[in-house]
This record gives C-alpha cells, structure tokens and sequence, in this order.
C-alpha cells in the first residue's frame, strides 16, 4: 500500500499561525504534532451555559459549575497557607481555594477574566470551593463567538501546554482557525454508499461539531459519526489481518493423530468432557488443514484447558516437530512443566524447562537439545523468544495467558518456525467486546464445562472483624483432613503500606494461631527450587496450610484444597480474585472462598468483591470487570497492535461495534486490497494513520 499525497492536515502545526517553535514544543510533546492531530484532538467535555448555576441558588454539598469574572486573588499565610481566589458573576461572590503551589496560582489569574468552575460548594465565612477545576472563558468585550456560545468545548490539557497558552481557551483559537482555514481539505475516510446507507453525518461536517457544536443534537451526530469511524477502522485492520491468515498458505499438515495421542488419553484419571471433545475437533481440523492455526482457547479456571493444550502439542510431536509452550511468569512455566512432565512420564517424550533464571551451563545443555530436535515439547517464559533460541523444527506455539504478552512477543516466538500453528489460552474469560476487537481475527473456542462431580466454589465475604471466626473455620476443615491457602497481596511489610504481609503473617502464625498444624510459605523471591520442593510438599499433603502472594493465582491444581482466604480482598482485581477462587473446588470435598477487607471501601472496591460474592460465572464476570476498569486498561490496544480509541467505548457502544465490524468485513470481503474507487478514501487514511500498526496485523 503507498500513502497518498501529503494534505494540508499532515502539515506541522508549527505551520499554523500564532505558533511559533516554543508553543509547537510544547504541542509535540504532548503528542500533537500535524494539524490532523489538533483536529482530532476532541474536547473532553463541554460547558452548557444554559445549565450554569448562579452563585446566589448555591448550596453547601452541590456539584456545580459556576461562570463568574475575577474580582480578586491573595496569598493568606497561616499555619495553612492557602491562595483565595475570589469571582462574582453579578448575583454575589464565590471563594476559590488552593492549599498547594500558591506561587503558580498567584500568577495564574487576571482580574476580570471569566472562568467556568466546577465543583463541591462549602461554606465557611461564606460559599466557597476548595480546588475546583477551571476552565478560562474570555474577557468581557472581547465579542469572541468561539468563547461565549450557548456549547463551549473544555479541552485536556496540562501544565505545560498551559504555559504554552494550550489551556481550553488556547485550544477553541487554534482549532477555530484550523477549521476555518483548512476544514475544506478534509478528505472522507469511509465509502459514501456506507455514509448514506447509515445515516451518518459527513465527516467534514462531524469534526466541526465535535469542537463548535450549534446544539446538542448536531454534538450527538458528531459523536455517532466519529465513534463509528474509530470502530470501523479497528474493525477493518481486524477484518484485513484474518483474511491474510486465510488466505495464507505454506502451513504445516498435520496428518496423523498416533499411538502417543491415544495412550494419553487412556491413562488421563478422568474422562475428556464433552466441552474438551468438542474443541480438540475444532483443533484438529485446524492442524490438518494447510494454512495455519490461529485459535483463541477460553475456558473458566479448572475448565482443563492444559490437558486439551497437551493433546494438540503431541499431536505436533506425532508429525515430527517441536511445540513450544510460553508462559508468563516462571512459576506458572515451572508449573506447567511438572504438570506435563509428570502426565507424560510413561511416553517417553522429552520436555524441558527453559526460563530466565538457569545457570549457563544448565541453559547451554538445553539449547543444544531444543536446536537438535532432542527437546520435544519446550515449556518456557520470554526467555523462549532470545535470539540464542533456535528450534529444530518448531510446528506448533501455545501461548498461555496471552493478554500478558505483547504482539511482538508472539511474533518473535511464531518466526522461530515456519509458520507454526498458533493456539493462545486465556483463563480469563473474555467478554463479547474483546472477542470482535482485540481477538476478532482469532477462531474462538470456548470450554463451557466444568469436569464432572465439581461442587460449586461457596464465597463469602466478610470485614476483618470476623477473621478470628474465619480461622477458627479454618481451623475446624483442616483438622477434617481438608488443605488451605491464605493469599496476602504483599510479601514483605513496608513502610508506605498497612497490608498484611505474607511473610511475617507466616511467621505469626505459625507460633501461634496455627503452630500445631503444618504450614508452609511460597511468594515470588523464592528460589524456583524452594518453591518447586514447597508446591511439591503442598500437593503431597506434607504442608496443610499454604501462606502465599498470588504466585498461586494461576496453574496451581491441589484436589485437596478447598479453602481460600484471600487477606485484604479489596486491594485485588475482579479478575485475580476470580483466578484465586479457581485454585480450590477441583476435588470432591465442598470448597470455601473467602474474601477478607479492612477498613473503609471504596465503591469500585465494593462492586468486586459483592460480584465475587454472588455469581462464579467467569463470562459475568469479565463483563463487570471491563466496566469497572474501561476499556483502555482492559483492552490493552498498544499491546494488541490495535487503535487508540478517543470516542467510543466498546462495552456501551457494543451495538455500534456491531455494526462497524459487520461492515468492515464486508467491505474487505467485496474489496480485499481496497482498490474501487469509492474506498480509496478509506485506503488512504487507512494507510495513513495504521501503517505502522499494519505491519503488526499477520500477527495471531
């Protein structure tokens, strides 16, 4: 694909006038560095001068905004020095308060300056607000309609932009001029049949609104059109990159399903559910085809996804090649690499271990084995993916984990063979957003079954005033015969936090709560042998109490453990205290989790650990965990190759993800290499704005 001709929205902004090296500076390091960038550079939120409060109908406890001019500012020095800023707006006076930098806001104001500020109202010796946010307004007289509409734009900005002159009212001058200047040369990015068929608004039209909206419903049609526009272009590098994996060809056929395969199976303890039958057919069918793998396989904790990942790795065995297995972590690697070691002990496949931390010599042996072909199946961290890694013929690469990884990450480790078949696994349930986005060019399989005979995990949570009775719970299952972790977020007690540490919490309780029981501690500065010899003490029923950080949140199967109590439950994510519940409920005693909190929560905090409480649906979830954390922190789109999203949010704009994603795929459908002439606009800004990103679309 070649870029089109450079338009006067790829110029620099230092080509705009009143911008000067200094002012572009400060731009560019904000991340703004073409007129393009201004443009879509969108307010983050807008002052509606018809819902402004007057200062006389304010009342102590009101968020509000206020519009009102400068009358006065001072520094008062006390033993608290604060700066009082002091406006009016015609129907009385309003104190402003900042208790830091008193010098900057000394410097900050002018008097007779219009300011909209929005906050809390209090009241001492009069109405005040302690730091509100601010936004400048104007001078009275200036007559600037860019300043004084019935919509005004409030921008993002900083400190330094603010010197700069880039504060919300530096932002509507430049950008007006912009628009004024150069808003004819902004060129359509989606077909106009599309446009047309779904109403949206032009985009010329869309990106003046978005900044200078005449009423809230022209602001609305901006919005729709340009939420669309981000989903639609995210959907088409999605909907671009799976038809090159279709299209694909020169993958490895893998032919047989052999004597190997079947005497696994055979000697599993338990019967393959119909959930795992159902996907290692999807797997098998993929591996036998000619164009390779690319499959996301999902499953809830203890849903058996490592048994179906070992089938599908010796299957590849069975056809002459290597598998390579990377974790995220070297502990959840150790773990994998007991687990299948121990499962193919009778098979006489050779599976080694290669992580970080290995002496040279031990790691020297082992790279000679993996680049003979020896090493047969190849468990491992990131340090899979070092250029001193070279396999004998490496034929299929499972990622587990995978949203811990980056897209390069995979990358380098798929290139170590040649075109190898690709299968990614997550514990984490993904929701429906993150399966069209983030995962849209995968094949999705799904194990929706927990083996047979599992009861369901009972959680409960409670305050940190019921934890004697929670350890006298404790106390009365292991003496039944029945095993425990206590999971602390720390491992060490630290000056600058109050949490329970693990370490000195074992220490406490093995002299005294729990010294006639058997208790041991794992965290991540152990060594991998200390904490090899202490997992291994804890499965054997050596260790009855497990004290640990959340090294234990992922790859650790204990049938006989059913208790979890999860210490200072509010400081975990949604996602890691389900993973954590996940280490119990795997054998046939009935499982306990419970979730202990200190001291007053926070909201956010309060949704977790009440979710936690009252569904154990992964799917559920994740669904309240992407709205809790948005979806910036969720998705993750540097790590996945993927657009950054300004507008829209995918789990509340999900029918209009919808929607983009049924039409970007069926545009590349008609027009794979966007060549007709009414997606060259689309082709264009595609090339323009995703290039880089494209390079990264073949990867899985």
């Amino acid at each position: 694909m070649n870029t089109s001709p450079k338009t006067a929205l790829e110029w620099p902004v230092d080509r705009i006038p009143g911008i000067g090296q200094k002012r572009a500076t400060a731009l560019q390091n904000a991340g703004l560095y073409t007129i393009g960038d201004l443009v879509y550079y969108f307010p983050r939120r807008y002052l509606d001068r018809s819902t402004v409060t007057r200062i006389n109908r304010l009342k102590p406890d009101q968020e509000v905004t206020v519009v009102a001019r400068v009358i006065q500012f001072t520094v008062q020095k006390g033993r608290r020095s604060r700066f009082v800023l002091v406006v009016g707006d015609g129907t009385g006076f309003l104190h402003c308060i900042w208790f830091s930098r008193l010098p900057y806001w000394y410097k900050a104001f002018k008097p007779g300056e219009w300011l909209a500020l929005s906050g809390k109202v209090g009241f001492f010796k009069g109405l005040q607000m302690v730091h509100p946010e601010f936004d400048r307004l104007g001078v009275t007289g200036e007559g600037e309609q860019v300043h004084t509409g019935k919509i005004i734009p409030l921008y993002p900005s900083s400190e330094p932009l603010g010197q700069a002159g880039f504060d919300s009212r530096g932002f509507r001058r430049i950008l007006h001029t912009v628009l004024k200047n150069w808003g004819d040369q902004i060129d359509e990015t989606i077909p106009a049949e599309l446009a047309e068929r779904l109403g949206l608004a032009p985009l010329r039209q869309a990106l003046s609104a978005i900044h200078f909206p005449a009423d809230f419903a022209t602001l609305q049609a901006a919005r729709m059109r340009l939420k669309f526009d981000e989903l639609f272009f995210m959907e088409l590098l999605v909907a671009l990159r799976r038809r090159h994996q279709q299209e694909g060809t020169g993958g490895i056929r893998f032919e047989k399903v052999g004597e190997l395969t079947r005497r696994l199976v055979e000697s599993l303890p338990f019967a393959l559910t119909g959930a795992q039958k159902r996907v290692l057919r999807q797997i098998r069918a993929d591996m036998k085809s000619p164009r390779p793998m690319h499959r996301l396989l999902q499953g809830d904790v203890g849903s058996g996804k490592t048994v179906v990942a070992l089938i599908t790795m010796l299957i590849a065995v069975e056809n002459g090649y290597q598998a390579a297995l990377m974790a995220p972590t070297e502990i959840l690697a150790e773990q994998h690499y007991l687990t299948i070691k121990e499962m193919l002990r009778e098979l006489e496949v050779e599976v080694v271990l290669l992580v970080g931390g290995q002496g040279r010599s031990e790691r020297g042996e082992l790279l000679d084995r993996i680049a003979s072909g020896e090493a047969r199946i190849i468990i491992g961290t990131h340090a899979l993916i070092q250029e001193s890694v070279d396999f004998h013929q490496l034929g299929l690469v499972v990622i587990d984990e995978q949203h811990r990884f980056g897209v390069m990450q995979r990358a380098t480790l798929r290139e170590k063979g040649l075109n190898p078949d690709l299968l990614v696994m997550t514990a984490t349930p993904i929701p429906r957003t993150l399966t069209m986005t983030v995962y849209g060019d995968l094949d999705v399989s799904i194990i929706d079954e927990l083996p047979a005979n599992r009861k369901p995990v009972k959680t409960f949570w409670r305050d940190e005033s019921r934890r004697s009775k929670i350890y006298h719970f404790l106390r009365s299952r292991v003496s039944e015969g029945a095993q425990a972790f206590i999971v602390f977020p720390l491992v060490e007690e630290s000056e600058k936090s109050d949490l329970k540490a693990a370490v000195e919490s074992y220490e406490a309780m093995s002299a005294t709560f729990f010294k006639d029981f058997r208790i041991g501690l794992i965290h991540g500065r152990m060594k991998p042998e200390e904490k090899e010899a202490t997992m291994a003490a804890f499965k054997r029923h050596e260790l009855q109490i497990l004290v640990s950080t959340t090294v234990i949140e992922v790859g650790v199967d204990v049938p006989n453990a059913s208790i979890m109590v999860v210490e200072h439950a509010e400081r975990f994510g949604l996602t890691q205290l389900h993973q954590l519940r996940g280490r119990v409920g795997r054998g046939s005693r009935q499982s306990f989790c419970i979730l202990v909190s200190y001291g007053a929560l926070t909201e956010e905090a309060r949704t977790r650990l009440e979710t936690l409480a009252v569904t154990s649906d992964g799917f559920k979830i994740a669904e309240v965990d992407l709205q809790l954390r948005g979806p910036g922190e969720f998705f993750g789109t540097r790590q996945h190759g993927l657009p950054e999203l300004r507008l829209a949010d995918p789990s509340r704009d999900l029918e209009l993800l919808r929607l983009a994603r049924d039409e970007a795929f069926r545009l590349v459908e008609a027009d794979p290499q966007l060549r007709d002439q009414e997606s060259l606009g689309t082709r264009h800004y595609f090339v323009r704005n995703y290039q880089e990103r494209f390079g990264l679309a073949w990867v899985g």
